[in-house]
């Protein structure tokens, strides 16, 4: 996993529960709730008319910078993942507010899922598990138990592209935003636990 600064293992800090949830799902949650009170009114900025969901992916983008940022000073390591979230966001996040076109925020899951997915199906071509490189520390599992976890994590990862991708072209904007807020976290949050017997039993703490 890449990290900011030069620390060791050792130095690592870790963030408890609550902290962790809150700076990972608080700016999504806070989306939610800006979209939910702003989504039927219209603003005049510079002269131009904007929709209660550019708004707030505005408000949104600064506010994952913060968290990112939060996470960095509170524990001196941002993972890749999160640094590629962030540039992402930034990306389509200003395209939508610089086009006035909500559909650049929308497909901002497709890509991210598309790109994880992506690295992890062509580490596993390679015969590696890129999710071990990320994850080992967290999770102490052998050869046998990455590759089960990250062939599993790959399909998962490309159905979640493909569902956000039918949600919103097929479905309202309102549709999309409950369940980019509710289901593509739930989904993963289901995917390990379900895992737990894997993690148990390929775990390397059982050798």
């Amino acid at each position: 996993m890449g990290y900011l600064g030069a620390m060791t293992s050792n130095d690592r800090r870790q963030l408890n529960g609550l902290v962790r949830f809150s700076l990972d799902l608080g700016p999504v949650i806070l989306f939610f709730l800006v979209y939910t009170r702003l989504k039927d009114q219209e603003f005049l900025i510079f002269g131009d008319s904007y929709s209660g969901f550019i708004v707030a992916t505005a408000l949104f983008v600064p506010v994952l910078l913060v968290a990112t940022g939060i996470h960095w000073i509170l524990t001196g390591r941002l993972s890749r993942m999160q640094l590629v979230v962030a540039v992402i966001v930034i990306l389509f996040g200003g395209l939508s507010i610089w086009l006035n076109d909500e559909r650049f925020f929308k497909m901002k899951p497709t890509i991210v899922y598309l790109l994880f997915g992506g690295v992890l199906g062509f580490g596993l071509m390679r015969g590696r598990s890129y999710l071990e490189y990320v994850m080992d520390d967290a999770l102490p599992l052998n050869a046998t138990g990455w590759n089960k976890l990250t062939w599993r994590l790959t399909v998962l990862f490309l159905g979640l592209a493909a569902v956000n991708e039918l949600v919103w072209r097929l479905m309202s904007t309102d549709s999309w935003v409950n369940f980019k807020t509710f289901v593509l976290p739930a989904a993963i949050f289901v995917f390990f636990i379900a895992h737990a017997p894997l993690f148990a039993r390929y775990s390397t703490q059982n050798n």
